[in-house]
């Protein structure tokens, strides 16, 4: 499929583009740690030979991150360092800044890489592209300057329609879903001695994941991020109310199927929640047959255990995204405190498989669908690989966008 992308774009230089890519937004969520490699993955595929130099947001990336990157893409060159308040690049920045010939800001909440990208653009006089968005959250001054980008692929049908709706016209803007949905690095060792130790057989079992209403980010060490009493007073208000069901579909699972319950986190701040809200309450019986994970992981362990199980059903938006992905049936449950990505199930034909929890005729749908989904493993498998072949087709013709868009950077 690269190749045949390669031969419809104008070979317009020998060489391969070199393309700065900012992202890796968090590394506390392996959502935010999965949009660096899916990103990754689409490039290769698409723009045969290219290098990538990867500018991590955080400044700082993990070396089990660093390292399973590196084991999937030997070649990646990753540049830290943080941008000065005057638009100044970083030391690593600047030596490379010349042979660069186009900088992407990855998927993510919102083009936070803004500053960069116009920094880059000044100071280069070459192009960016923002590729995967969600739009106007957190007050990120990104209406400006997502006009000056060469495209712009927003994350969901909401966000597109609002730039529209404010007048942001880039030669290109679109709809493209998000990277993670590229994300195929797995673990399987991993994955496979935790499953044996937990006597998880393949198939025969479902994952699920709790969420608080508003992440705790305060929690996240390396944040520094102040306590927010009000947020917590409504995470707290909220707990049962959103949990009672999904303890409701493990309990429907447990005894009217012969699968397990395996409770994950996406984000760390989940991993305790997925206890004390989750397994702690479940009856005792049906606590034998559930598996509460205790500790964090990464992605690519992740995959590989989803790719052995029945399907998920998550409070969270990334691991169903990376389901997806692989052709895995993923349930997804959103409220108003989250950002109009899940609107994005909506646009690959998965309204059926997304729950508004703040519409209480939807917060009775979700045991029957999860317990639907447990005894119709095959139905919702073809269900799955439909909206992963949708997903694949917008990413083909978006990244022939962005292939010719990075050439002519050169």
């Amino acid at each position: 499929m690269a190749l045949a992308i390669a031969n419809v774009l104008p070979a317009l230089n020998s060489r391969p583009p070199h393309l700065l890519l900012r992202s890796g937004w968090q590394v506390e969520n392996i959502g935010d740690i999965a949009h660096t490699p899916g990103l990754l993955r689409l490039l290769q595929r698409y723009i045969p030979g290219v290098q990538v130099t990867f500018w991590p947001f955080y400044h700082y990336l993990p070396e089990a991150e660093v390292a399973m990157l590196k084991s999937d893409f030997p070649t990646l060159q990753i540049v830290e360092g943080k941008m000065g308040q005057h638009g100044n690049f970083p030391a690593a920045i600047k030596k490379i800044l010349e042979n660069v010939d186009f900088f992407l800001n990855g998927s993510g909440p919102a083009t936070l890489g803004w500053a960069e990208a116009l920094a880059f653009k000044k100071q280069t006089g070459k192009p960016f592209g923002v590729y995967g968005v969600t739009y106007g959250l957190y007050g990120t001054p990104e209406k400006e300057m997502l006009s000056q980008a060469a495209f712009v692929y927003f994350r969901d049908s909401v966000s597109l329609a609002l730039a529209k709706a404010q007048g942001i016209e880039p030669p290109v803007m679109g709809f493209a879903p998000d990277a993670a949905f590229a994300f195929d690095c797995t673990d399987d060792a991993k994955a496979s001695l935790f499953l044996k130790e937990h006597k998880l057989r393949p198939g025969n079992f479902l994952c699920c994941i709790p969420k608080h209403r508003s992440t705790p980010v305060w929690l996240h060490e390396l944040k520094g991020r102040p306590y927010d009493r009000v947020r917590d007073e409504r995470n707290n208000a909220m707990l049962e109310h959103d949990h009672l069901p999904m303890r409701e579909a493990i309990i429907a699972v447990v005894r009217q199927t012969k699968l397990k319950v395996l409770i994950v986190a996406e984000d760390i701040t989940q991993i305790e929640l997925g206890k004390k809200v989750v397994w702690d309450k479940l009856p005792a019986a049906v606590q034998k047959q559930v598996v509460w994970r205790p500790d964090f992981w990464l992605p690519d362990e992740a995959l590989s255990v989803y790719k052995q199980s029945a399907g998920l059903f998550s409070f969270e938006m990334h691991s169903p995204i990376m389901c997806i992905g692989n052709g895995i049936p993923a349930l997804v449950v959103r409220w108003e405190e989250q950002s109009s990505k899940g609107i994005m199930w909506d646009d690959i034909g998965l309204n059926n498989w997304l729950f508004d929890f703040d519409q209480e005729a939807e917060v009775k749908k979700f045991v029957p669908m999860v317990l639907t989904m447990a005894n119709n493993p095959a139905t919702f498998k073809a269900a799955a690989v439909r909206a992963q072949q949708r997903v694949r087709k917008l990413q083909l013709n978006t990244m022939a966008v962005v292939a010719k868009a990075s050439k002519r950077g050169k």
